[in-house]
């Protein structure tokens, strides 16, 4: 291939090209991309041009650097885990999709404060009163971790001695706690992808330029009232959610 003319940056263009080559099966996933010097050759480019597109398309998740061997396609294999995200319900006993999955650390309980985020899925004011639990969770069949956070109001701890004494209670034993109060629970979660923070990145071990599924799930108790938050986040490669949907109700998923 002789020099790329193509209007824009010229490491842009190299990148450009090379994408296309991906794309198109000629670089094929798990398999190495051409050396630098071979590129060079290919794009009659700089090294330094080479490096920049290399880089450019490192962070957009198409290729991984592997210290001492060079630049390889990304695989993109299958996610090694579906988390089951519907609710079950045996006579008092809830069921949710990762109660086998295991504790890798010890909960973090903490008091925490509502905000402009969280404030409105719980129905509350910015800087309302909340227990907060933090757990690492990891799946023992694959080793795939998952960060969940329960988030739980000081009103909703007050009709709950058992939430105020132990906020770090398993969200399976709070909707028994809250059914046993009088609710009947229903529930509703969203589903968002983003970019990892630093620390989510780190504590989930996720590679460059990988997103993560991030649930929130909020429990509505009697009159729709939001009652606890509980928040799921996962690497997008390594997790993907499923849900078993009815036509029980038109407005929220349901404990069936």
């Amino acid at each position: 291939m002789g020099e790329i003319q193509r209007p824009g940056a010229l490491y842009q263009q190299v990148a450009a090209e090379i994408r296309s080559g991906i794309a198109a099966g000629e670089y094929k996933p798990g398999s190495p991309l051409p050396s630098e010097s071979q590129l060079i050759e290919r794009y009659k480019v700089s090294r330094p041009t080479v490096r920049k597109a290399i880089a450019a398309l490192r962070a957009e998740g198409l290729i991984e650097v592997i210290h001492g061997k060079g630049s390889y396609v990304r695989a993109l294999p299958a996610p090694a885990v579906t988390i089951e995200r519907t609710i079950t319900r045996s006579g008092k006993t809830f069921r949710t999709g990762h109660h086998t999955w295991e504790q890798a650390e010890t909960p973090a309980i903490y008091r925490t404060a509502t905000t402009a985020i969280t404030g409105p899925l719980l129905g509350l004011a910015e800087g309302e009163a909340l227990f907060g639990v933090d757990r690492l969770l990891t799946d023992p069949d694959t080793g795939t971790r998952a960060l969940h956070s329960v988030l739980i109001p000081f009103a909703t701890a007050d009709q709950a001695e058992q939430l105020a004494e132990a906020p770090d209670t398993d969200p399976e034993q709070i909707y028994a706690i809250l059914t046993a109060a009088g609710h009947k629970l229903t529930w509703h979660e969203t589903v968002s992808a983003r970019m990892p923070l630093p620390d989510e990145r780190s504590t989930l071990d996720i590679p460059d330029a990988t997103p993560i599924l991030h649930t929130a799930r909020v429990t509505h108790g009697t009159d729709q009232r939001p009652l606890i938050l509980e928040e799921l986040r996962a690497s997008a490669d390594r997790a993907q959610l499923g849900y078993r949907v009815t036509a029980d109700s038109p407005r929220q998923l349901r404990a069936v």
